[in-house]
């Protein structure tokens, strides 16, 4: 058998298979595109699941992928055993409704002896008890013995989900050998021990499940092949475990590098190294691939996984920041099969820098308050209390808290601390709710749940309707032309006029059955249910709504030109000609940087672009590369909004018909809002031109007091403030010379108390009174000054100075700075060689030093 390094298999499994005419794919991304049953991608075919259901068409029949895969599910024993990972990749081959099992199982065997060149004595096959046609192919056309082939039930080799498309399965095992078994003499494929391990597995989905049990055959059977590269990558080595295959050896010799600790020296130090070259495996992959670390969803996954890995890395006993430096070798490492990695690692390295920065800010405080609350434990039961702190506060994933837990002997009180998180989840639940304005959707209007307004205001402005229901300040429409607050654009206002009265629209809210809540004032007269009025929005506002709202596509689209596709959108809010936007990016846009996206969405305004709508599925618009969480649920059809070729959003907002109309667009700021998001504030339109205009005439204003030109402001500026700094250097030279003087005078004027040299005064420049004091320290080993500044408006400033001699013998400068200090009315202290402090009644200071001399007298 050749040993093949992991790269290497990669590829010869990929180029084997496209000499079999199938289509070689890139992995698709972790995140899942349309599927929301996922958190993450965790299988070779799970990306492809559309395909075998028939929910969209394949771009071919035979195809061929290396699919990233991250699965969490047993995360707690990574690192425990040699064998578990978070991140692995699943070689695949796929046929939708093309070759059937002949072709999967020769061209398996084929891949297996010809090209990985294993020992067909070494390999083993199973098949699905009463699948004849696969034992047929298997034993008499590939030639495998009957010796070496096994027949196996429904739970070993049937897939099944229950509803849906199934089939017999048909693995491939290698024998490690009997050192390797149970050393029982019925030890065979299907024992539980490590002789023989499983390296392929052939799916043919042949039959359908009605979901009670009754098979039928398909019309289109379909193969779905899966193998995982690091297992068969173990095997083609001759080694025990995926730690030890060539690609993750060298990122685990790295971690022992920085860390000072060589693998296989202890059981301990071990585990922490296995799960450290593991996780930061799985961490580079999910940010490259646009998983950002927060508290909700694949960005937990995302944050346990790198803080469990810098726990580790405590352990092993490293302080210092170095996960960053780990996955540069994860990049060499996997780069050349995953382009992507190069391009992106600068941001993956950067996500990962701050992230661990972040919680190397807490978790040493973390670990202390943990371990002192594991001391209070006195019947193995951890309370939630101290839990939820830890996770609150600290940054502790409730895992890595459990498991350090589980660790020292103790079990969690889980469901306290899930109590505490779902009263948090309220809170915050009914924090958004009283802030939208949720509350509206309880409001009994004595209307039938069908019934719902119609939304014509994408086509007209004014419409004549009809008043479903009246109460107090609120109005519910047959059909409206006002946009209710939604999508993070603000409502429209106008006015609903008719022969009973005119009512003026403030704010308009929708329900969750659909119908629009116009909330405002009756002006004139009255308005009643079953009346016909005229509604009308306010034009102008709504153009200049809309003006935002368009301008919020192109910069969404310009920043993740500027700073890379990982930036999604966390939030927004437009209102008239004013915008603000939420988006995903680790670290502070650099002012360069700011200053192209704000040139690019001026550039794309100037164009012109025309701005388009159409309605078509979700599938549709994500092929067509529309911008949209497409994690999320959609109905049958969505609205995309495109803005020339430039920007394409799913997007239920109000827009223009041309970009050109948005005028300009100027940026106001930028700002960090939360670990991993930051917020960028914007104006449009008018707002954007009187903004210039105030702009200009604050720098014309601002060039005239300092008698220049405008052109010449920054340049009289730089000239101004160098000037500043020599005054101010020239000044400091005077106060030192001045408190020279002084002391020079205070030496003359010194008291000897019980063998201190104690020197009291009231100091001319309180800006050199610590300076003085510090000076007198320096000069006077067994000296005690007490000086003080009064500011003539009742306002003292103490400073106490001990020399060396003085501080040896006991006297503290700040013990001393506190008693007069009180004694003035006021509070101090500091270090014992200087302290400061204050106080207001200058008409006690005689007493205060008398106070001074009687500490000294008493000293030993």
């Amino acid at each position: 058998m050749q040993k093949m390094g992991l790269n290497e298999i990669r590829e010869k499994y990929l180029s084997f298979f496209e000499s079999k005419n199938h289509l070689r794919l890139p992995s698709f991304s972790l995140i899942p595109e349309s599927d929301p049953s996922l958190l993450l991608i965790n299988s070779g075919m799970a990306p492809l699941k559309p395909y075998f259901s028939g929910e969209a068409k394949p771009p071919a029949k035979r195809m061929t992928t290396c699919q990233k895969c991250v699965r969490v599910i047993d995360i707690d024993r990574v690192g425990k055993t040699d064998r578990h990972c978070t991140f692995f990749e699943m070689l695949g081959h796929f046929s939708f409704g093309d070759y059937f099992k002949r072709e999967a199982i020769t061209w398996t065997w084929e891949f297996f002896t010809n090209v990985m060149n294993l020992d067909p004595s070494l390999l083993y096959c199973s098949v699905y008890l009463d699948d004849d046609e696969a034992w047929d192919i298997w034993t008499k056309e590939v030639g495998i013995p009957e010796s070496h082939m096994a027949r196996l039930g429904k739970e070993d080799n049937y897939w099944d989900i229950g509803s849906g498309p199934c089939g017999p399965c048909s693995e491939i095992y290698f024998d490690r050998g009997a050192e390797n078994g149970c050393g029982s003499p019925d030890c065979k494929v299907g024992c539980d021990c490590d002789r023989f391990v499983e390296i392929g597995n052939n799916v043919f989905t042949q039959f359908s499940n009605d979901g009670q049990g009754n098979y039928a055959p398909l019309a289109q059977k379909n193969i779905d092949f899966g193998m995982g590269l690091e297992r068969l990558a173990c095997v083609a080595q001759g080694v025990d475990s995926v730690f030890e295959v060539d690609t993750i050896t060298r990122i685990r010799r790295h971690v022992s590098e920085i860390a000072g600790v060589p693998y296989k020296q202890s059981p301990k130090t071990d585990m922490s190294l296995r799960v450290i070259t593991d996780h930061i495996r799985s961490t580079v992959m999910l940010i490259c691939d646009g998983v950002q670390p927060s508290n909700e969803k694949r960005g937990y996954v995302l944050r346990r996984l790198l803080r469990r890995a810098a726990r580790h890395g405590r352990l092993l006993g490293v302080t210092k920041s170095f996960l960053c430096d780990l996955a540069a070798t994860v990049i060499r490492e996997s780069g050349e099969a995953y382009p992507e990695l190069c391009r992106r690692a600068d941001m993956i390295q950067t996500v990962i820098r701050l992230e661990e920065e972040r919680f190397s800010k807490t978790i040493d405080a973390g670990l202390a308050l943990l371990r002192d609350e594991i001391k209070k434990t006195q019947d193995g039961f951890f309370k939630g209390e101290p839990a939820f702190m830890l996770y609150d506060t600290y940054g502790f994933p409730i895992d890595l808290t459990a498991e350090i837990l589980e660790e020292e002997g103790l079990s969690l009180d889980r469901e306290r601390f899930d109590a505490l998180m779902d009263e948090q989840r309220r809170r915050a639940r009914d924090a958004r709710a009283e802030l939208s304005g949720s509350g509206w959707a309880k409001l009994d209007l004595g209307l039938a749940k069908e019934i719902t307004t119609v939304f014509v205001g994408y086509d007209t402005l004014c419409c004549e309707t009809g008043i479903l229901a009246a109460a107090g300040n609120l109005l519910v429409l047959e059909k409206t032309p006002f946009y209710a607050e939604s999508g993070g654009q603000c409502a429209d206002t106008g006015v609903i006029t008719g022969p009973g009265g005119v009512f003026r629209v403030d704010d308009v809210k929708k329900t969750p059955d659909g119908k629009f809540l116009h909330i405002g004032e009756v002006t004139e007269g009255e308005m009643e249910a079953g009346q016909t009025v005229t509604a009308s929005v306010d034009a102008e506002r709504r153009a200049a709504v809309m003006r935002a709202h368009s301008a919020t596509h192109l910069l969404q689209k310009a920043l993740r030109d500027e700073l890379g596709e990982h930036v999604e959108q966390a939030g927004s809010q437009v209102e008239p000609d004013r915008l603000r936007f939420d988006y995903t990016h680790f670290t502070a846009p650099t002012p360069g940087q700011l200053a192209r996206v704000g040139l690019n969405v001026n550039r794309h305004i100037l164009q012109g672009h025309v701005v388009s709508v159409e309605i078509m599925p979700p599938e549709e618009a994500k092929k067509r590369g529309a911008m949209a969480l497409f994690s999320e649920k959609y109905g049958d059809t969505v609205r995309v909004v495109a803005m020339g070729d430039y920007s394409l959003e799913l997007c239920g907002g109000t827009h223009l018909d041309t970009t050109a109309k948005a005028g300009s667009f100027l940026l106001l700021s930028e700002s960090s809002i939360a670990a991993g998001v930051r917020r960028v504030e914007a104006v449009t339109g008018l707002a954007a031109l009187e903004l210039a205009v105030a702009s200009e005439t604050k720098l014309r204003e601002a060039a005239s007091l300092l008698k220049t030109a405008p052109a010449e402001l920054i340049d009289r500026a730089q000239a101004l403030m160098m000037e500043h700094k020599r005054l101010q250097k020239e000044m400091s030279r005077l106060r030192r010379e001045l408190a020279g003087g002084f002391i020079d005078t205070l030496l003359r004027d010194t008291c000897k108390v019980n063998g201190f040299t104690l020197m009291t005064a009231q100091n001319p420049d309180a800006e050199t009174l610590r300076e003085t004091c510090e000076m007198l320290r320096d000069r006077v080993p067994d000296g005690v000054a007490v000086l003080y500044a009064d500011d003539g408006r009742g306002k003292l400033t103490f400073c106490a100075s001990c020399g060396a001699a003085a501080v040896k013998r006991g006297v503290r400068a700040g013990d001393i700075v506190k008693t007069v200090s009180a004694l003035c009315g006021g509070s101090g202290g500091g270090r014992p060689d200087v302290a400061m402090g204050g106080g207001t009644d200058a008409g006690r200071m005689k007493e205060a030093f008398e106070q001074v001399k009687k500490i000294l007298a008493e000293k030993g």
